[in-house]
């Protein structure tokens, strides 16, 4: 059997961008806050006083994911957890101080890595990549429930 092209196989391409994203974010970004603990701090400063499972659906994380980027984050000192009055079982979580000035900090170089990182297309091919890239995350995201068929939409 013939190799096949991988060109043509979305994981395969998805991985690649993700590779060169982890690289220009260590670079450009930080090396101590991950991608996925600025988007956590990022949905904070937009609406504190998440509790950790909507935090975690804001950004897309599981469970275990958003729990250990939250411990790293509270270990940090860039997020507070706060007992919710509404329900003893439940933390809301609050960006700190700190926490608020790492985020100004890391959003502008966010910006900047953005801009390197699609500087190959043009302002309408960025436009148009964005579209298609959210559409097809969005498609996967229903396949987590697979009760609910995928359709495309044109």
């Amino acid at each position: 059997m013939a190799a096949v092209d991988l060109t043509t196989h979305p994981g395969h391409l998805a991985r690649r961008l993700q590779q060169a994203h982890y690289l220009l974010w260590n670079t450009m970004v930080s090396e101590e806050i991950t991608s996925p603990q600025f988007a956590v701090l990022n949905a904070l400063v937009a609406e504190p006083g998440l509790d950790q499972r909507t935090a975690g659906e804001r950004v897309g994380l599981d469970r275990s994911t958003i729990a250990e980027v939250v411990t790293r984050l509270g270990r940090r000192g860039l997020l507070d957890k706060v007992r919710d009055p509404q329900d003893g079982r439940r933390f809301l979580l609050r960006p700190t101080d700190e926490g608020l000035r790492v985020h100004r900090k890391l959003t502008v170089r966010t910006a900047r890595m953005n801009q390197v990182f699609l500087a190959p297309l043009s302002g309408d091919e960025q436009a148009l990549f964005f579209d298609l890239i959210r559409r097809v995350a969005d498609a996967a995201e229903g396949l987590r429930n697979p009760a609910e068929p995928v359709t495309a939409q044109g």
